[in-house]
């Protein structure tokens, strides 16, 4: 199909349902190349529109990047507080955790690496959005890691902190190995973490 035909289709299409498309089309792409190698002529080629309708719509490509940006943090720490929520202590809560975010990343890792996005745009919005969504997850990072040491009998502020740093770069490397191997499917991702998990805290024989 060519662009011009594509292009003929967008009229008569609802503005939620057209806005939801340049979405998941542009939320791939930033994904996939980062903000900075990213065009709004890519965007609209891929999505089958013109440049001014996301320009109509977004305002700029940083205003397109901020709306992809807030849908992903959005699902990412949605996701991680229903785990929470869950009742799961320790390391289940840690693999409950992981297994919640390899199953809502199914089929679009571009959630992920959007907002990981180390060219992501220096503006206030970006700024905004990216410092409400770490601090959300260094804060349930803190929390399960807090209820992990309370099993052992450590409850030092510092031991948590130590301890909130380590699991946060786990935790972000093994979505990235993930993300980085689409062959492996959420189940068999989930069983490996466990696997690991049990391997590296299993108590060492006498």
């Amino acid at each position: 199909m060519t662009s011009s035909a594509r292009r003929s289709g967008t009229k008569g299409v609802a503005r939620a349902d057209r806005e939801a498309q340049i979405l998941d089309v542009a939320g791939r792409i930033f994904g996939e190349r980062g903000f900075a190698a990213t065009s709004v002529a890519d965007v609209a080629r891929e999505a089958g529109i013109s440049k001014p309708l996301i320009y109509h719509y977004f305002g700029s490509k940083e205003g397109l990047f901020e709306r992809c940006l807030s849908e992903a943090s959005g699902v990412l720490v949605g996701e991680i507080e229903r785990t929470a929520g869950l009742g799961e202590v320790g390391l289940a809560r840690a693999l409950a955790t992981l297994d919640g975010v390899f199953a809502v990343l199914a089929g679009r890792t571009w959630i992920w690496q959007v907002a990981n996005d180390p060219t992501a745009p220096a503006t206030p919005a970006a700024a905004t959005l990216l410092g409400s969504y770490r601090t959300r997850l260094e804060t349930l990072a803190h929390d399960g890691v807090r209820e992990l040491l309370a099993l052992g009998g450590v409850d030092d502020p510092l031991d948590v902190d130590a301890m909130a740093a380590v699991w946060s770069n786990v935790f972000a490397a093994l979505v990235d190995w993930w993300c980085a191997h689409p062959d492996v499917v959420p189940d068999e991702m989930s069983a490996r973490c466990a696997r690991l998990f049990g391997a590296v805290f299993r108590p060492a024989a006498p």
